[in-house]
């Protein structure tokens, strides 16, 4: 067997006709490792293993935002002497020194302290992302989804067996028993809690017939509701495209879910009556309104009525032909009256025409020549009649025309005509 290649001569990258051994692999990866040095680590506690009549106690460490874990080994002596003693579930913070395996080619962390992470640390961590989350607009109003009113399909994200469960089906199945529910049963504290309950709220999300999902757990301590007030479910329900309640716990306790969710209910039985509505109160409901709509309708109807017969007894549609009648009448009048006016005016004008006429009668020449005057025309020269006002206008010899009453004559101008006139 070939000697162990060292770093400078590898170079910084192996080749298919020098590849390194496994141990190079396993003491390289050991040395990477041990310069990171001793380091502090937050995590949760998923398992114990303590044997009576051992040094060594071993531990599962947790991410709760994540499915990762590491293993952890300490003194059974340190473990002692934690108080309240350790248990799965809890929180702790830990001191520990990377080491890496090189048989069995793991890592795993060795403890030299271990500190539980207080009630009051866990609040302040807890307000710490609050205010982040706030900050992000997590919690605006605006955000916030309406609860349909009557869902198609609920889903229920809840413990096994749990109350919450019974208490959400029971009484949401006698507000409304049709209704229909899609539980999707999940850890509700602990490490596995975060991990399943996103995975069926995935799920439940990508249904189609599911229009609400409701998260419900009963009460419990600070550290038993810790998964509801996780960053990563709340990121999810925020990002969630169905609504979603939270129903965590009593009135009392408010996680971080609550003001993430679309609605908080205090309890997991306040989420069943505002989820459904109750069939019993709805068909009184709907009795009610039908009751209200048939007393505005007789209501609009009586009024209609009465409008109607105050039209019938005004006189013009009391009797419809009295005022055409009446104006019948006066058309009548107005017109008699007219023909009147009009026959007295023709008569005056008439009158005042024949005095006229008689008047130009007694002026005209007709009424002269009746008195036994003539009216003696000559030709001028020009050919024209003219009335002879003059003997000088005439020479002897002049043809003449003599108008009388009854007729017109000739006549000749002679001189001794002249002197007899």
């Amino acid at each position: 067997m070939s000697a162990e290649p060292t770093a400078a001569a590898a170079g910084p990258s192996t080749t298919a006709e020098n590849p390194w051994p496994v141990r190079t692999v396993a003491r390289k990866v050991g040395e990477w490792i041990n310069r990171l040095g001793a380091v502090w680590v937050e995590g949760q506690v998923t398992q114990i293993s303590a044997r009576q009549g051992t040094n060594t106690a071993f531990l599962t460490l947790r991410d709760p935002s994540a499915d990762v874990s590491m293993s952890v080994t300490c003194p059974m002596g340190l473990l002692r002497t934690i108080e309240p003693p350790l248990r799965e579930g809890a929180s702790v913070v830990v001191h520990a020194k990377p080491t890496f395996f090189m048989n069995r080619g793991s890592l795993s962390l060795r403890a030299n302290e271990i500190r539980a992470v207080g009630i009051g640390e866990l609040l302040a961590r807890i307000e710490r992302l609050r205010r982040l989350l706030a900050a992000e607009g997590l919690f605006a109003p605006e955000r916030k989804r309406k609860i349909p009113f009557l869902p198609r399909g609920i889903g229920l994200i809840t413990g096994r067996a749990s109350a919450a469960e019974r208490d959400v089906l029971v009484n949401a199945q006698a507000r409304w028993p049709h209704v229909a529910f899609k539980v999707i049963n999940t850890a509700v504290q602990g490490s596995l809690a975060v991990p399943q309950i996103l995975h069926a709220l995935s799920k439940l999300d990508r249904d189609p017939d599911i229009d609400v999902i409701v998260i419900a757990r009963g009460g419990g301590s600070v550290e038993d509701l810790l998964p509801f007030s996780d960053e990563a479910l709340c990121r999810a329900v925020s990002a969630a495209g169905t609504p979603v309640v939270s129903a965590i716990g009593h009135e009392p306790d408010t996680p971080l879910l609550d003001h993430v969710a679309d609605l908080r209910c205090s309890t997991p039985t306040d989420a069943s009556k505002r989820i459904v509505p109750d069939v019993r109160e709805e068909t009184q409901r709907v009795h009610q309104l039908r009751d209200r709509g048939r007393r505005a309708l007789h209501g609009w109807v009586d009024t209609q009525v009465r409008l109607l017969n105050q039209m019938r007894s005004r006189p013009v549609l009391a009797d419809p032909l009295g005022p055409i009648q009446r104006r019948s009448d006066d058309v009548e009048i107005h017109r008699e009256r007219g023909r009147r006016a009009m026959l007295t005016l023709l008569a005056k004008d008439q009158a005042e025409i024949a005095s006229a006429r008689a008047r130009l009668t007694a002026l005209g020449p007709a009424a002269t020549l009746e008195r036994g005057y003539a009216v003696v025309q000559y030709t001028d020269a020009e050919g024209n009649l003219q009335v002879l006002r003059s003997v000088s206008e005439v020479a002897d010899g002049a043809s003449l025309r003599v108008r009388v009453v009854d007729g017109a004559i000739g006549a000749v101008v002679a001189a001794e005509a002249e002197e007899k006139l």
